[in-house]
């Protein structure tokens, strides 16, 4: 069966309702193939019990496929669902469908799947179908329009892949939880519409509505390895800027845009030395996120994490951050308070703290927060004796 021939060739298809050179003929095949995807999903159980299906198959097939792509089984079979629920929704709207393979292609490109690895997903969600069916449900036009819608996403997926390397993603992210913290932060918490890659410690550049024209980097906690939502903890210095407007002016069910993720404070390959992390303020989102991958992986080397503040009231995740600490096999966290009362914490500076603690000249070491802070930290810890080529932190901006 020549399969090309089953759906019209979307790629020249309408800009509009009426007069736009697509044949009613192509047009009615359209819907038609789309009732049919529609009914063989409602046949096959819906669509979470499809994607759990599909991801069976493809962790079988091609497990560096899976491998490669952020969150855990639970996370990808959501976004499968969603994916095929939205393939099915948009078929009869072809513009859409093309921008929107094409922002996946992108996304795709990004977590570092090949184009290759996708050639037999149309093959694995028409099994996915039939596999959920009773028998007599099946039929093959129903394999048949899975597999050529298939193959018109799949080239127009590649086609995004490719274009990636010229325009590079912007990831559209819902908020889902937004924590008030202090009357100044707040901990937000987004969940990217497409796959998002980034590792424990990076950090992205945030776009909000009333703002388009800015771009402004946050560190990124989360757990990349086991679901897809992106936390980010946010000051606002003052009333005005993309910090406030997350802070005072954003509420679950907005959407914000975030870029490619950067930076190179991640944890290093070599687990021989261990680590010491020191954090001003909400410097301490980075290493929220390498605690998480040291405690989620089990990782034997030694950590432990300063974190520098003014006052006690600053300590907003202390709570979270022991938590983690405990999880993972030998973390320690260190509050430091700079003024007044510290309650059950070291008071004073964080680098009197850190001299205080231990020797650190066989540590990879770690700094995040304000540029001061950084500098202060940095000549801190050469007359500390710890070279220059192990202090690690991302360019201050």
């Amino acid at each position: 069966m020549d399969l090309p021939h089953v759906m019209p060739p979307l790629v020249s298809a309408r800009r509009g309702n009426a007069g736009d050179g697509m044949d009613p003929a192509d047009d009615a095949l359209l819907r038609q193939t789309q009732r049919m995807l529609g009914t063989s999903l409602t046949f096959a159980g819906g669509p979470h019990e499809v994607a759990a299906r599909l991801r069976a198959a493809l962790l079988q097939a091609h497990p560096s496929l899976l491998a490669t792509l952020p969150g855990g089984a639970a996370t990808q079979t959501a976004q499968l669902a969603a994916a095929v629920t939205w393939l099915v929704h948009n078929l009869d709207r072809p513009p859409v469908l093309v921008d929107g393979c094409g922002r996946l292609g992108a996304a795709l490109a990004a977590c570092g799947v090949k184009a290759g690895q996708l050639q037999l997903v149309g093959a694995a969600l028409a099994e996915a179908m039939r596999a959920g069916m009773s028998a007599g449900q099946w039929r093959q036009d129903f394999d048949v329009a899975w597999r050529s819608t298939w193959q018109h996403a799949y080239e127009w997926i590649v086609h995004g892949g490719a274009s990636a390397a010229y325009a590079p993603p912007v990831w559209d992210a819902v908020v889902v939880e937004h924590q008030l913290r202090r009357s100044d932060l707040a901990v937000v918490r987004l969940r990217p519409i497409l796959p998002m890659p980034f590792r424990a410690g990076q950090y992205a550049r945030i776009q909000v509505r009333e703002l388009p024209a800015i771009w402004r980097p946050y560190s990124l906690a989360g757990a990349p390895a086991r679901d897809d939502v992106v936390e980010l903890h946010v000051r606002a210095k003052t009333a005005t800027g993309v910090s406030a407007a997350l802070v005072h002016r954003t509420r679950v069910g907005d959407r914000v845009r975030l870029s490619r993720a950067e930076g190179a404070m991640t944890l290093p390959p070599d687990p021989e030395r261990n680590l010491l992390m020191i954090a001003g303020d909400t410097g301490v989102v980075p290493f929220k996120a390498l605690l998480t991958q040291l405690a989620e992986t089990d990782d034997p080397r030694s950590a432990v994490l300063f974190w520098g503040v003014r006052t006690l009231s600053e300590l907003y995740d202390i709570d979270e951050l022991t938590e983690i600490a405990r999880a993972a096999r030998r973390a320690t966290v260190v509050p430091v308070v700079a003024e007044g009362d510290p309650g059950p914490y070291a008071s004073g500076l964080v680098t009197d703290a850190v001299a205080a603690y231990g020797e650190w000249s066989g540590h990879d070491v770690f700094l995040a927060g304000p540029p001061l802070m950084l500098a202060a930290t940095t000549a801190a810890l050469h007359q500390l004796g710890v070279a220059p080529d192990q202090v690690h932190h991302d360019p201050p901006e």
